[in-house]
Order: structure tokens, then C-alpha cells, then sequence
């Protein structure tokens, strides 16, 4: 039974507000949390200069650079998904017309992806509870850094990719009605395709 056309656009906004709220809301946390590139950066350049220079290491920065690099880690995974830019071994994958690539991800999403996320949310807030129950802190450094406050990313991370995955899974039934993808925007870009996309510009131009 086909629906009406005025339900079906009704749907499809919807569909298409959600995924944009999952997709800025990814992107928000994404750079948000991409600012512990700099804090990282200077925290090692801090390490290398007193522990080789000065010769008095803290006993801090390698705690603090696995802290800074697991949260980068958990909290950028969302927005990549929303950008597609997990690996994916895509050699077979990309010569497909896109409602059979929609088709296979909305399998494959909702037999691995969700049955995952779900289990990194509860067993994350089962870590995270724990450790703020007593205060844990590192035993890799005589500083004992506070650890609990990163627990917490782990079910963080889950909930912002559960989201993100609600919305890639609206973009496949999308595009299997439609054939064709519902591309997030996209605000950066990998300099090999900059330079792929240069290189195309300037053989098509000499060819004119």
C-alpha cells in the first residue's frame, strides 16, 4: 500500500532532522574534543624537554598523554562514522549501485553494530560507576592521576555513536528508496583527495 505523498514527505523530514541533529551533534563533540591534539602536543613536548634537557621526568605525562589519546579516540568516533571515515575494506563495496550498498550496511548495522554499541554503553557505565565509587586513579605513574572521569568516556562514546548509528541506519532506508546517499556536510577534507581533485581539474582543463 503506497502512502499518501503528504506522509511520506512527513516522514522523510523527520528521518532527515534527525539525521541532522545526530550529525551535528557528532560533529560538535568531534571538534570539541579534537582541542586535545594541542594539549597533547605541548604536554610531550613539555616530557621530552625536561626529561632529556633538565633531566627530571614527570611523573605524570604518560598517564595523561593515554588519557588525552583514549578520550580523542572514544569521543571522535561518532563524528567519523557520521563522515564515513572508519575503514572499510571497500574494493568490492565501492562498484556497488548504492541500494545494494544500503541494503548490506543496514544488515550488517543492525547484527553487529548495535548488539556492540549497546554493550560498550552498559559495560562502560558499569566501569565508570565502579571506579567513581573509589576514586580510582593510575598505577602506572607515582602521581596517580584521576582515571574515573575516563571510564566515563567509554559510555559516552557509546551513547553518541548509538545516536550516530540511528542515523546512518535512516540514511540506508533512504537510500533504499531513493538510490542514492544522503551525504552528511562535510567541513574537512583528506589533502590526497584535494590534490586527486586538483590533478583531475588540470588534465580535464588541458584537454579543452
Amino acid at each position: 500500500m503506497l502512502l499518501p505523498p503528504s506522509t511520506r514527505h512527513g516522514k522523510t523530514s523527520i528521518m532527515l532532522a534527525f539525521i541532522r541533529f545526530a550529525d551535528a551533534t557528532s560533529a560538535w563533540f568531534g571538534k570539541a574534543f579534537a582541542w586535545l591534539i594541542i594539549l597533547m602536543t605541548f604536554g610531550t613536548s613539555f616530557e621530552v624537554f625536561v626529561r632529556y634537557l633538565l633531566n627530571r621526568p614527570t611523573p605524570w605525562a604518560l598517564d595523561l598523554s593515554f588519557i588525552m589519546y583514549g578520550t580523542l579516540f572514544m569521543m571522535g568516533g561518532a563524528y567519523t562514522l557520521s563522515l564515513g571515515g572508519h575503514v572499510r575494506g571497500d574494493f568490492l563495496y565501492r562498484l556497488w549501485k548504492p541500494r545494494t550498498q544500503a541494503a548490506l550496511d543496514l544488515v550488517l548495522y543492525l547484527i553487529f553494530f548495535f548488539p556492540g554499541v549497546t554493550a560498550l554503553i552498559f559495560t562502560g557505565w558499569k566501569y565508570a560507576a565502579r571506579s567513581w565509587s573509589y576514586g580510582e586513579v593510575s598505577i602506572n605513574s607515582p602521581a596517580g592521576i584521576p582515571i574515573y572521569q575516563f571510564k566515563t568516556v567509554m559510555a559516552a562514546a557509546g551513547i553518541l555513536l548509538f545516536i550516530q548509528g540511528i542515523a546512518q541506519v535512516l540514511r540506508c532506508i533512504l537510500c533504499l528508496r531513493d538510490g542514492r546517499w544522503f551525504e552528511a556536510e562535510v567541513d574537512i577534507e583528506e589533502t590526497e583527495e584535494i590534490l586527486i581533485r586538483e590533478k583531475q581539474a588540470e588534465l580535464a582543463g588541458g584537454k579543452e
